[in-house]
């Protein structure tokens, strides 16, 4: 039996998607922020370390490259069947320039992954085990990007460039299949935004408060009809408006969220409001201010660009499976 082939006139460009996404912003905008926020609170809340986070990060890019450059294509069940990963070899200079981290800072930031038995070495292997963090597997996150492009594609569907919508299940289906490639290709989309955004805010953890506050304009602003909004309009009355008596939070609930300590999360606060980036009310209830959108779109119009390229792959698996 003839292996079926993949139609390539019908298949899906990056470049497709970025005008679909840019032309639909003000509908997405609402539903790609907490998608990202619920990210972010995972990798806090299991590694407690954005710095030990990024540098694992990036050695596991390193090892789907080179899966990727040797044809090594592995599912979810054969990724994480085995709980040590073999790594390359580790340069302080290069974890260093890359992920923006002071070289004496990334040296112990290494050493603390080594101590605590996330990295080890054996023999001339260096491996990560994956067992230091019993809630690494990114299930929950696939399942929610799964839903996200799922709903995205009823809108390329509006939009002529897919002929029919892709289910939840199925997109889940295909990110699992080709776990090892397309994990690369979300790694590729999420450091970059994580090492814009640090540069920006100072920190991570600064960028993590903000972003909630800025989540739950996002989610407050799901409540009316914006279909008739210019992108314009709808960034400066609702997702960065300066302030909404329904759309403050305070301290303790962002630090429920994000799992960053409180003591931790008024410092950031305090650091957020002196630069502006955040106001508060006589309720202790913080707001954007609005002040440096856009800078923070510049990080996000980069993000969605790398998205585009992330979903035209998985939509062009996904409808070459169902071919």
């Amino acid at each position: 039996m003839s292996k079926l082939l993949p139609k390539i006139t019908k298949q899906i460009h990056s470049k497709d998607i970025r005008e679909v996404l840019e032309k639909n912003f003000v509908s997405i905008l609402p539903v790609w922020t907490p998608l990202q926020l619920a990210w972010v609170n995972n990798v806090y809340k299991t590694f407690h370390d954005y710095e030990k986070f990024m540098i694992i990060m990036h050695l596991l890019t390193q090892t789907f490259e080179a899966y990727s450059k040797n044809f090594v294509k592995l599912n979810y069940e054969e990724y994480f069947d085995q709980n040590e990963i073999e790594i390359d070899k580790i340069n302080v200079t290069v974890i260093s320039k890359s992920l923006n981290i002071p070289k004496e800072t990334t040296r112990r930031k290494i050493n603390e992954l080594e101590e605590m038995g996330a990295i080890k070495r054996k023999k001339k292997k260096i491996i990560i085990d994956r067992d230091t963090w019993p809630n690494i597997k990114p299930q929950e996150t696939i399942k929610r990007m799964s839903r996200f492009l799922s709903t995205f594609s009823k809108i390329c569907v509006n939009e002529g460039l897919i002929e029919e919508p892709l289910s939840s299940e199925s997109l889940t289906e295909t990110c699992k299949e080709y776990f090892s490639f397309i994990w690369q290709l979300y790694y590729e989309m999420q450091m970059p935004m994580l090492l814009k955004f640090k540069k920006i805010f100072g920190d991570l953890e600064s960028f993590h408060v903000n972003g909630i506050c800025l989540t739950n304009h996002a989610l407050n602003s799901k409540k009316i009809d914006n279909s008739e909004m210019s992108k314009e309009f709808y960034l400066e009355k609702y997702f960065f408006a300066l302030k909404r008596d329904d759309a403050g939070v305070n301290a303790m609930s962002i630090s429920d969220i994000s799992g960053i300590p409180r003591a931790t999360v008024i410092r950031k606060l305090n650091k957020l409001v002196k630069r502006n980036f955040l106001k508060i009310d006589t309720k202790k209830h913080y707001f954007s201010t609005g002040v440096h959108q856009t800078k923070l779109m510049k990080v996000q119009k980069k993000t969605f660009y790398n998205l585009s390229k992330l979903t035209a792959r998985i939509y062009n698996l996904s409808l070459m499976k169902d071919n």
